[in-house]
């Protein structure tokens, strides 16, 4: 638990570091995510988003348990 603790907090603290980078590249407005707009509602379901950081995140969980 320890070391899980530990990387989670420095992947925290490098998406933290490169937040100014991270900010320019198009998640939040991928195929697949779903924006509906009218008078005075908007609603926001970021579907692809979602799904390519699950994949992301589990890709790194199961680097970090191989090594």
């Amino acid at each position: 638990m320890q070391k899980t603790l530990i990387v989670l907090g420095l992947i925290i603290l490098i998406a933290g570091l490169f937040w100014p980078v991270l900010i320019k590249f198009p998640f939040g407005k991928l195929p697949g995510d779903i924006i509906i707009e009218k008078p005075n509602f908007k609603i926001y379901i970021p579907v692809s988003t979602m799904l390519l950081f699950s994949a992301v995140i589990s890709l790194l969980l199961w680097l970090i348990r191989k090594f």
